[in-house]
């Protein structure tokens, strides 16, 4: 069960939580409210049923200076990772603390601003407390009026202040307001929350990169913008403390920027301790330049919360201050709609994949590159939508690229250093869990990608950017041992895995390191497949413990309004700074008022640590699944709802990357993606991750009947690693189960249904004669809807047996006549039916699922042209034999292959283009290949194999 049980304390009232239900905040029954809060005139004391007493100083900070501080993002420049922070003139030029560093080549391209990466760092600080005169106020008088306590404070020559603290909720409220009496820039910061060395605190938390034991190493703001919650939190003693800014504060629209944050949010406070603290306005940001006379209020929270997490007080705030809840439906189109409508996306133009180089043109960020980070995912999608085009013009091209090249960046231009690629053909890039899965997708039927994924095993390779992986990792020996059954791959992966739970779950990150939010948590997605493969519980919990940190990186605020926001003004669509940049052209689209929770950000990130100033949030949430299965095994809701809040109802199509701009609502439609790049200005597209998009949908898919199924639905996976957080599980190579029927293979082709509700989710899957469909309803409304078959794609008998199970009870059988029928699905839940007398017509997928037998010497290694060949059985569907070479075009000149093809003939083939790569079509009944290469060198010099055998 969730370890949200916990007590939420608060002044007058403390509010006790049974089970995860949040309360309004009223006084428990028979509470004497006048008892729990003590107030004296420096410092207010508030007490939690237990009767622990947490004390409040009444103590302010007003920062303030005549000129204005130039607030401006500068990088941190800390050691093990890239972060944009607040940067101000120093008030006094003795405390300017920044440095220029000189800006890495890599760092540019989508998210990376050079306004900021290069503006100068002379004389200005990354510490709050540098960037104004800092005046300490504290209150010259205390009265109480009922639950209500007021603060009077001397009048300064600057400004005149005062604040009230309001006893009557959950989280007390405290609401200040600041006269200035001179003209300049001024900031109001809370300094009364409770401090602690940061020795003695448990755990704390700054967003966006400061968490577990990681402590800031001086005091930097976070704008509100980049506050997934508007607050800090710090743990000490089983308490969570944080000073919350209230939702009225924070508002929704227009889209949060760094121009228009109302506040932000520190942790080390000026003595190095840590405190929860806010200011607003935050110094020469919006609103902060105030003229004599002007009034400025604002109004934060105290939290003072027991709970056996600090992620449990994240999920309070979220849920009783911040109104997280399910709150998403489809409301635009199903994600089966959604789905093969990115799917069709991906086959087109549009979709700009560079078939002579085998990639998906990356050229967005790296002018002339292609980028593929796995060929799963096309692998994937072809057999489960039963669509040779995508095994052909996607999938198998894919392959040949990630067993050649030798990074996931692939640019033919020896001079480009964006990005890091390489031109090398010194592959596999296929990560060992790459090689392994293919290994069981593909029947076990090709020894060499064992051979492969050993050799990387025990090895280290830079597969993205500069960043080196080892091989033997604990959960590449849990793919080595999926493969090869190896026990003694499994006994390394355990042993490592609890290794890794004491050195890095259990002590936690004691500095900000990483790029991408995966590598700021642990690894919970490798804990969850290791859970399911040993069924231990400790890598349940500590795969629940994380995901809950990782939603830390989710946002869930602002607070989504109940009303209609009106987006495309004057017919237009907002342009992205980056593109605008690039000449891209203005996108039009009608001026419409849309429902709010559309809109919403909310339950997806940022893209990273280094782009998070400038992508306010992604569309790739392939966390999403995960976090659904895990918060299955663990009954986690809040896991569970952030998964769904992350998913559904976002898009018809391909949305391209990321929120950045302005409220709009041009990427939801179906026709977005389709225009060519140039006409693209709204976000960016990174086109090798429209199929990983579709990964994540469909495992999403699979994923939600699995849990609303109590697991009674379920389907065999692989891993798909891909790299930074494209991690998703991989369908479609083998049967699963339906309420105990085994052998159902999944199968959902394109129109196989016709659903009049798009409130309905499904997946569907075949076996002999009958039909599988399961479907989900994401509303809160019973949903009735009439189900068409395609006659197309399916074979009916004159009448149909149906059997139904609603909510994982059987119904019963009744008959159909004809090719439709009729689902009634509870809110938010799940009715699957068996129709017998439905027979699937396949297309592609059963020739390929057949399984050949294991043929010997399917791998090879010459010395012309240092090539590589290797033979891939393809089940039923045939073979292919796959030569490069690993000498690029300094060496060689040409390279010719030949050979005798299945009906005696003598075949040559030659690329004189580097790459140098060969693929032959081989059926299935093919014995092998035998061959010769032959290379033409720069100097002219002719270089001849002796005969090579594969698979014979």
């Amino acid at each position: 069960m969730m370890p949200l049980r916990h007590l939420l304390l608060s002044a007058l009232g403390a509010l006790s939580l049974c089970g995860c239900q949040l309360g309004s905040g009223a006084s428990p029954e028979g509470a004497d409210a006048t008892a729990r809060a003590t107030i004296n005139r420096d410092s207010v004391t508030l007490y939690a049923d237990d009767g622990q007493a947490h004390q409040y100083s009444l103590d302010f900070y007003v920062l303030y200076r005549e000129d204005d501080p130039e607030m401006q993002l500068r990088p941190a420049n800390l050691d093990h990772t890239p972060y944009n922070v607040p940067t101000w003139l120093a008030v006094d030029r003795s405390k300017a603390d920044l440095e220029t560093v000189e800006r890495d080549a890599a760092t540019a391209g989508d998210g990376f601003d050079a306004s900021i990466l290069e503006g100068s760092a002379e004389a200005r600080t990354a510490n709050y407390f540098a960037s104004g005169r800092v005046i300490a106020v504290k209150p010259d008088s205390v009265e109480r009026v009922g639950n209500t306590v007021h603060l009077s404070f001397a009048d300064r020559d600057e400004f005149s202040l005062k604040a009230k603290l309001t006893l009557d909720s959950a989280y007390p409220s405290l609401s200040f307001t600041l006269q200035p009496k001179e003209g300049g820039f001024f900031s109001v910061g809370f300094m009364g929350a409770p401090a602690f060395p940061a020795e003695r605190t448990e755990e704390i938390w700054q967003p966006l990169i400061w968490q577990e034991k990681s402590f800031p190493d001086r005091s930097y703001l976070t704008l509100a913008y980049r506050a997934p919650l508007p607050t800090t939190l710090v743990r000490a003693k089983g308490v969570n403390y944080g000073v919350v800014a209230d939702p009225k504060e924070f508002p929704f629209d227009p889209l949060p920027v760094a121009d228009n944050s109302r506040f932000g949010v520190a942790l080390r406070n000026p003595n190095g301790d840590a405190q929860p603290m806010l200011f607003s306005p935050v110094l020469g940001g919006f609103e902060s330049e105030m003229q004599p006379g002007e009034r400025y209020s604002f109004t934060s929270h105290l939290v003072a919360e027991k709970a056996d997490s600090i992620t449990g007080t994240y999920e309070s705030i979220a849920r009783q201050l911040y109104d997280f809840r399910d709150h998403r439906k489809n409301g635009i189109a199903s994600l089966n709609t959604t789905f093969q409508n990115i799917v069709d996306y991906s086959l087109t133009d549009y979709a700009w994949f560079e078939k002579e180089l085998k990639g998906s043109a990356y050229s967005t960020d790296v002018p002339g590159a292609v980028k593929n980070v796995t060929s799963l995912n096309a692998l994937g999608l072809a057999l489960v939508t039963d669509n040779r085009e995508m095994f052909e013009d996607r999938a198998y091209p894919t392959l040949e690229y990630m067993l050649s090249r030798e990074k996931f960046l692939f640019s033919l231009d020896p001079e480009q250093k964006i990005q890091n690629p390489s031109r090398n053909m010194f592959g596999p890039i296929a990560p060992i869990s790459e090689l392994s899965a293919l290994h069981n997708i593909l029947g076990g039927a090709n020894d060499f990608f064992i051979k492969l994924a050993e050799d990387e095993y025990n090895s280290t390779r830079i597969r993205n950017l500069d960043v080196k992986e080892n091989g033997d990792t604990w959960w590449n020996s849990l793919w080595l041992y999926k493969a090869s059954g190896d026990e003694t791959y499994l006994n390394r992966a355990v042993e490592g895995a609890d290794a890794y739970l004491a050195s890095r779950v259990e002590k936690g990150a004691s500095e900000p390191a990483g790029f991408f939010w995966t590598q700021f948590t642990p690894r919970f997605i490798e804990l969850s497949e290791l859970y399911e493969i040993t069924g231990e519980q400790r890598y349940l919990e500590a795969a629940r413990e994380v995901a809950r940190h990782y939603t830390m990186f989710t946002w869930m605020a602002p607070k989504i309004p109940d009303q209609k926001v009106l987006v495309n003004k004057d017919g237009k669509a907002p342009i992205y700074w980056y593109l605008k940049s690039k000449g891209h052209e203005q996108m039009y689209i009608d001026e419409e008022a849309v429902d709010a929770w559309l809109l919403s950000e909310i339950g997806l990130t940022a893209e990273s640590s280094g782009t998070s100033s400038g992508h306010r949030a992604i569309f790739m949430a392939n966390y999403a699944p995960w976090l659904l299965r895990i918060g299955y095994y663990a009954d986690d809701t809040f896991l569970q709802e952030v998964a769904k809040a992350a998913i559904i109802g976002r898009y018809e199509n391909f949305p391209g990357y990321h929120i950045n701009t302005d409220r709009t609502s041009i990427y939801m439609k179906e026709s977005y993606p389709m225009h060519p790049f140039k006409e693209l200005s709204v976000n960016s597209f990174h086109f090798n991750h429209i199929l990983p998009m579709a990964s994540m949908l469909l495992d999403y898919l699979v994923t939600d009947v699995f849990v609303r199924t109590d697991g009674q639905v379920n389907f065999p996976s692989e891993y798909i690693e891909g790299y930074a957080y494209l991690q998703n599980k991989f369908y479609g190579h083998a049967p699963g189960s339906f309420y105990g029927e085994e052998g159902v293979n999944l199968w959902m082709p394109k129109g196989l249904l016709a659903i009049d509700d798009i409130e309905l989710n499904y997946i569907s899957g075949f076996k002999d004669n009958a039909l599988y469909l399961a479907f989900t309803n994401q509303s809160d409304q019973t949903v009735s809807a009439r189900v068409q078959l395609n006659e197309a794609l399916v074979d009916t008998a004159d009448s149909l047996s149906v059997t139904r199970w609603r909510e994982n009870r059987l119904v019963g059988t009744d008959s159909v006549s004809g090719d439709a029928l009729k689902v009634q699905v509870a809110p938010n839940g799940v009715t699957v039916v068996k129709v017998d007398g439905a027979t699937a017509k396949t297309a592609f997928r059963q020739n390929f699922t057949g399984q050949p037998e294991i043929a010997q010497n399917d791998y090879q290694e010459l010395d012309v042209g240092n090539a590589r060949a290797m033979l891939i059985h393809l089940g039923g569907y045939g073979e292919r034999a796959y030569i490069y070479l690993r000498d690029d075009d300094n060496k060689v000149a040409s390279a010719t292959l030949r050979y005798t093809d299945t009906q005696g003939r003598e075949r040559s083939v030659t690329d004189d283009e580097f790459p140098y790569e060969f693929t032959v079509e081989l059926p299935s009944e093919a014995s092998g290949l035998t061959f010769e290469l032959e290379t033409r060198g720069v100097d002219g010099r002719v270089r001849q194999s002796d005969p090579v055998t594969l698979g014979h």
